[in-house]
């Protein structure tokens, strides 16, 4: 009796290879491993055989539900107070176009977003440009992390020749970092590549809490830069890519997202070393991105907040997540509130940011996560939390005034307006 299609079936219909090899790329912090299988195009929508049409199959990239749901919606477009957004990447997204830059300013104004961490800073040279870009008219408007040059002058395919494996890097970094903070630099960004790209000569992956890091955490907890670290991945990426597999869409879309197999570290290890650096450097603020990487389980990273006085989480591109646990998570708000950031992996769209303020502001039910006309992180609606005035608050900016150096003075600024 046919009464669904399975999504193995799926799979099996469209043709699709569930596995893939992968080399890790030492590119930019968007860069895409390399990938031995090719992404294959979506099924088209007017192939007949899969349109799920007169009792046909139905590819499941062409799944296009339209909800009968009726239910009350607010479209924000506002946040209902001032925003501090401290995950942000203007030098990746904008691409150093002044006028991308306004246009974004832009859209901050409209949208209450009082200031922007931008995380994209990196050293040296690199820095002096992305100042003058930022803060040539907007100085007031965004606050600017470093990043570690782990490359240095060595050759991108060549581990052993990077600067990161002579004796004395960790000196000089925190060297560079002082130098970082008197240009006016407030916190360090560390990329997932740390952890899962970038690797030692022997080829293998540098360990996030190798003691060769330490001068490094050790110089921002005594300069008062905030660290915000970016360890591993969703857990679906490092799992098999099969029928179980909750995000069986996205992976096959993005098969190199994956990080499932022997050559790669579980994400229990990825953040058992992350939260170990944390725990080892008491005196250093860390701000863990995207609630942790561990939004699947709240209760955990409820417990790490507990145990680490120095952590602190932030929600950017997680709403996907939080959301379809509205329950769960309007608890872990309000139970940690003094303990969480705002966050949005942006500058993005307009549309993107109305969803951030419905789901943290409203009860509203079942609607999207993301602009895309399909989803981009996981087959499903969201819902909204409805959040305190009193938690809102700190979550949209007392939070961020109070740890991150130089935000405070631009909010209170903005608020004055």
């Amino acid at each position: 009796m046919r009464t669904s299609v399975s999504w193995l079936a799926v799979c099996l219909l469209l043709g699709l290879s569930v596995g893939c090899d992968k080399v890790s790329g030492t590119g930019g912090p968007y860069a895409q491993r390399k990938s031995t299988s090719v992404e294959k195009p979506p099924a088209s929508a007017d192939d007949a055989t899969l349109n799920g049409r007169d009792g046909r199959n139905l590819a499941l990239d062409q799944f296009r539900p339209r909800p009968t749901l009726v239910v009350e919606q607010h479209d924000l477009r506002r946040a209902k107070f001032s925003v501090v957004d401290v995950h942000t990447h203007p030098r990746y997204r904008l691409k150093h176009s002044a006028e991308r830059l306004v246009d974004w300013v832009d859209v901050m104004d409209r949208h209450n977003i009082a200031v922007c961490v931008s995380l994209d800073g990196r050293l040296g040279e690199e820095l002096d440009e992305h100042i003058k870009y930022l803060w040539t008219k907007y100085r007031d408007r965004f606050v600017i992390y470093a990043n570690i040059d782990w490359q240095g002058d060595g050759k991108k395919d060549d581990p052993a020749s990077w600067d990161c494996q002579r004796p004395d890097f960790g000196r000089r970094m925190a060297a560079e970092l002082e130098k970082a903070k008197a240009k006016g630099a407030c916190g360090l960004k560390l990329f997932k590549q740390f952890g899962l790209g970038h690797r030692n000569a022997d080829g293998s992956l540098i360990e996030i809490d190798d003691v060769r890091w330490n001068p490094i955490w050790e110089a921002c907890g005594r300069l008062g830069l905030v660290v915000l670290i970016h360890t591993a991945d969703p857990v679906a990426f490092f799992q098999p890519i099969n029928e179980k597999n909750e995000r069986w869409e996205e992976l096959h879309r993005h098969p190199d997202w994956s990080f499932y197999g022997d050559q790669w570290p579980s994400h229990d290890d990825l953040l058992a070393a992350r939260n170990r650096v944390i725990a080892k450097h008491p005196k250093t603020t860390f701000i863990a991105a995207h609630m942790a990487n561990y939004p699947e389980n709240l209760k955990v990273v409820g417990e790490w907040l507990d145990k680490y006085p120095n952590l602190y989480v932030e929600p950017a591109s997680r709403i996907g997540e939080l959301g379809r646990q509205p329950y769960t998570a309007r608890k872990f708000f309000i139970k940690y509130a003094d303990r969480i950031f705002f966050g949005t992996d942006g500058p993005w769209p307009e549309q993107r940011l109305s969803y951030y303020w419905r789901f943290l502001e409203t009860y509203d039910e079942n609607f999207p996560y993301s602009e895309k006309p399909f989803p981009p992180q996981g087959f499903w609606n969201i819902h909204g939390i409805g959040l305190p005035d009193e938690v809102l608050r700190k979550v949209y900016y007392e939070n961020a005034a109070r740890i991150i150096p130089g935000v405070k003075e631009r909010v209170e600024k903005w608020r004055a307006k």
